[in-house]
Order: C-alpha cells, then structure tokens, then sequence
C-alpha cells in the first residue's frame, strides 16, 4: 500500500509501507512506474487536510503531559517539558508514556529529548533514543538531520562532511561563507546554542460559570432563575468565539459537601438559555432517584464541555410557517427532548456511509450526537425509488425460477407464498468488495457480484431482489429478497 499526491505535473508516492520497501519502491517515484513494476499495488491519495486534523488532534491530546505544544507538520509534535517531566518519572519515562498511548491506536512512533526541538526531532529520525551521551549522539548524526535541502546536503557530502559533528567543528565564518547563514542557524538550534520561536498550539479554555449562595438555597424556583442567569453568561461567551454549546453539565453543589451532576447534550450547537433550561427540566423530570436538596445548595455550577461554531441560518423570503427551515428547528428540539428524557441512545439518525454495498450504505447511530442531516438523494420526478424503505438484514433466501440462467426471474417463492412477475427493471449490478476476498479468489460473501432488479407481482407489491453471484463465479448462484418497495 502506497500514498500518491499531484507533485508538479506527475502522481508520485509520498509514503510507503513496510512491504512496499521491501519490493524497491520509494518515495518520489512516479505511480506509473510503481504500477508498472507491481501491478498489485494498492494507492490511496494522500489527503493532506485530514492528516493535518489527526496531527492537531494528536498534539490536543499532549495537554496531558505540557501546556506548551507545537505541531510540526507532516508527522512531528514538539513538547516543551520544562518543569513537567518530573511529574511522570523523568524525560525517559514520559517519553515512553506518550510513545505508549499513540502506539495503542496502532501507530509507529518515534521519540527523543534534546535541548531544543529542532535536536529532539533529529534525535527521534537519524538516531536510537535514549543514547549514553546526548551532545555525543547529536554531533554523530547524519548532515541530513540539519534538514537544509538536497542541494546544501550534497555540498556537505561532497565537502567531506558527514556528520552535524564535522560540520559543527569548522569555523562557522567558513560554513556561512560556503552554505549561508541559515546553514549556520540549523548547526546552532540542533546543539543547542540558539533557540528558534515557536509558536505553541493554544488550548481551549473551558467554559465554567459558577454562582455563589452566602446562605443556602432550596427552592426550585430559585434554582431556575440562577440556571437562566448563567445561561445567559455562557451563551455571550459563546458568541464572542462564535460556537455553540452541544454539551452542558450543571453541578448542584450542597452544603454537606454532596454534588449532583446533570449531563445534557443538543442535537445542534445552540446558544438559546431557554432551550438549555428547558432540557434540564426533562432531565430532572426523568430522574429515577428525585434531586434532594437537603439543607440547600451553596453554589450551582454550569460547564459547557462540548462546543462547535455556529453557522448562521438564512430564512427564504417565500417560506411557510410550520415548514421548510422552522420545521427542521422543531424536529431538532424534539430529537433533543427525547434523548434527554429517554436516554442518549434511543433516538437514532441514519447516517451515509461511504460503501457500495447497500446494507453498509448506511449506519444507524445516536440522533443527538449526529452532525447536521444531508440530504438524501432523491429520484427524479415520476420515477420510482432506487432503494425500499425497508430492507431485511439479513436478506431472505427465495426460490427463483428464470427463462435463462443470467435472466430477470419470472416468478418467486417467498415464504411460501408463489409470486409471478408481471414488471420488472434490472439488472443493476453491484460488484463485490474484492478486499475482502480470500486467497484472491471470489470466495465467501464480499467476493461476490450481485444482480438487483425492482420486480412488481399481479397484485402490485414491489420488491427488491438479487442474484447473488453470476454463473461464471460459482455454479449455484442463490437469489435473495433484500428489501420492500412502499
């Protein structure tokens, strides 16, 4: 399996894997000749702008270990452990502790600690970490570490200098006379000599608004009116970084020292106060065990833990109240009503997912913690569906006769009951997953090509049935009844 990205007017590989090396091909070879030289190649185009948002989400998770990140595209992350590695056990244990939790999500990771970042991360690529003597294993490492280009490189090697060591023992006059400053600047960040700006990834502040009681508070109403308040704080926080809250938590904090913690979540990111109030009350509605205020709250609490930024909805100048956008409104907040009242995982949405194969064409997940719906695709006008409403999971085995062995069906037995075709259209044809094949053979069931046709009987019932393989894959190719037409 390789990567390939547009570079210059060519497809060249940009990574490789374990085996791909193994076979001679390497990065910045054209796909062609890659193609050319294993046929069997699997290449997958880099996508660059979602390797940027796993590094960033890689780098948010460091908090843990330091304040001060910095991201160094395409696979580096810098921490600045000044004054926090000894609360993991020393550099040597809170490396591997931060090497430990990325390898756990199956990748290959590398790690160093150096004076600055720049010779952390030569350390980490030209070098086996931890080493006897860091300044030692710093000026043994390859020129190619001062990351200088091919250019500037070569002029080393050919110079005779091979190490940062050997580069690093000649008048720096001479190298900036030769190289350039900037080959002198590289040689004094990477032993530690000169520290280069960084510019740290920024750690979203929770947002938290607490009220105080000099004199503790029992009544309901009170407890609403303070919840409406800080509400109404939140919700200007809020549209100062222009989100909006999907999760809120409030803490009724008692004078006995008890907490009780209510969670609610929102479909869409919202910055209304009386929606918020007005899920709260669903979920204390719904409470097995009632709040008991005991001897009164001394202070209420109201975090918002989950935020996304709000995109401003546009009202048509024709639209019909009760419809079109108002009416979206209205089936979010009553998705929002049910899963605070019946649980998170009650209210599902079905969700596009991005497989050929029809019953993998979709996912049934959690309506409140969907993104917002896209629309499916609709048929043209007049024309019937593409796909039932209904589809059986998994498809029900039917009896089939046909004219010809690669033919419509002429009539069906579905559980026992005889049904003769009187329309048909078809065949679409869905190929099987042919990753998913064993052996490279069209064996088990992702290996299969499947024929659908959208059959209607004498008394007008549509159904979606299938030939589950053709005569040249297997012998016996079995139909199917996967779905019913409305």
């Amino acid at each position: 399996m390789v990567l390939f990205a547009r570079i210059g007017n060519a497809l060249r590989l940009t990574a490789i894997d374990a085996l791909g090396a193994r076979l001679g091909l390497v990065v910045g070879m054209t796909l062609a000749d890659a193609r050319a030289c294993h046929p069997g190649l699997v290449a997958i185009e880099q996508d660059e702008a979602a390797d940027r948002h796993w590094l960033k989400r890689m780098g948010q998770d460091c908090f843990r270990y330091t304040p001060r990140i910095v991201l160094v595209p395409p696979d580096g992350i810098g921490l600045d452990i000044t004054g926090s590695a000894h609360l993991f056990g020393g550099e040597r244990a809170m490396v591997d502790l931060a090497m430990d939790r990325f390898k756990a999500l199956g990748m290959a990771v590398r790690g160093a600690c150096g004076p600055t970042m720049e010779a952390a991360r030569a350390l980490a690529r030209y070098a086996d970490w931890p080493a006897t003597s860091e300044p030692a294993a710093i000026r043994a490492l390859p020129v190619n570490a001062l990351d200088l280009g091919e250019e500037t490189t070569r002029g080393f090697q050919r110079a005779g200098l091979k190490t940062v060591g050997a580069v690093a023992a000649r008048p720096m006059a001479t190298i900036a006379a030769r190289f350039g400053m900037e080959a002198v600047a590289a040689i004094e960040r990477l032993v530690g000599e000169e520290r280069m700006p960084i510019l740290t990834l920024k750690q979203q502040q929770p947002l938290h608004f607490e009220r105080r009681f000099a004199d503790p508070v029992t009544h309901q109403d009170t407890i609403a009116k303070v919840l409406l308040e800080l509400m109404h704080e939140a919700a200007l926080a809020l549209e100062e970084i222009g989100h909006g809250g999907r999760r809120f938590r409030m803490e009724l904090r008692r004078s006995d020292g008890a907490t009780r913690t209510l969670d609610i979540a929102t479909g869409a990111p919202t910055r209304d106060p009386a929606l918020v109030l007005r899920l709260f009350d669903e979920r204390i509605g719904a409470l097995a065990d009632p709040l008991d205020p005991g001897f009164g709250y001394d202070s209420i609490l109201l975090a918002v833990p989950g935020t996304e930024p709000v995109v401003a909805a546009h009202s048509a100048f024709d639209a019909v109240p009760g419809g079109g956008e108002g009416a979206g409104q209205d089936v979010t907040e009553l998705i929002d009503r049910l899963s605070v009242r019946l649980g998170p995982g009650a209210i599902r949405r079905l969700v596009p997912c991005d497989s050929h194969i029809p019953e993998r064409a979709q996912l049934a997940l959690p309506a409140i913690e969907c993104a917002a719906p896209t629309p499916w695709p609709e048929p043209p006008p007049g024309e019937p569906a593409l796909r039932p409403l209904l589809l059986f999971d998994p498809p029900q085995p039917v009896e089939v006769i046909a004219e010809v062995p690669d033919g419509p069906p002429h009539r069906f037995r579905w559980q026992c009951k005889l049904h003769e075709v009187r329309l048909y259209e078809g065949p679409e044809r869905i190929a099987g997953e042919w990753w998913r094949r064993k052996g490279g053979e069209q064996t088990g069931k992702g290996g299969l090509t499947r024929d659908y046709y959208r059959v209607e009987d004498v008394r007008g019932r549509r159904f979606w049935i299938f030939r589950h393989g053709l005569y040249a894959e297997r012998p016996d190719p079995r139909w199917y009844l996967h779905g019913l037409f409305a």
